[in-house]
């Protein structure tokens, strides 16, 4: 088994990731997902991927954020292993390397947010990872 984790940059990778990512943003098309992608870029959106043997197993997408109640630190806004890949260990994997490397670059937290329904999601940040749930997010459409 051969793994590594990298920054994606290009279109291609970007095109490749898609469909994991789709994964866990079902409502989105390619073009779309492009569109945001690109304008997240922009706003400091970094995208991270776990390839075993070539193949993208687990992506996650973050970025920088400075508030008052977490100082600077590391949000992740996507996390998802691909379906056929879930339960070997890939995510906490990469979650490990983005903890490592926020800590390496002066981040004092790593937060993110998790469905209502995720339970098993939820399950694995507490239990595997150490996450504490420590507040609820709400948004209202407009």
């Amino acid at each position: 088994m051969s793994e590594n984790i990298q920054e994606l940059t290009y279109k291609e990778q970007w095109l490749e990731a898609f469909q994991v990512m789709k994964q866990l943003r079902t409502e989105l098309t390619e073009d779309t997902y492009l569109e945001l992608l690109q304008e997240m870029k922009k706003d400091g959106y970094t995208l991270y991927a776990l390839y075993e043997n070539n193949k993208i197993v687990s992506l996650a997408g973050f970025s920088w954020r400075t508030n008052f109640y977490n100082k600077r630190h590391i949000f992740i806004y996507d996390l998802v292993t691909d379906y056929e890949h879930r339960s070997f260990g890939y995510g906490e994997k990469l979650l490990y390397y983005i903890h490592n490397w926020a800590k390496e670059n002066g981040a004092e937290y790593v937060a993110l947010e998790s469905g209502i329904q995720r339970n098993n999601a939820h399950r694995f940040y507490e239990e595997k990872l150490d996450y504490e749930k420590w507040c609820y997010s709400f948004r209202k459409s407009l």
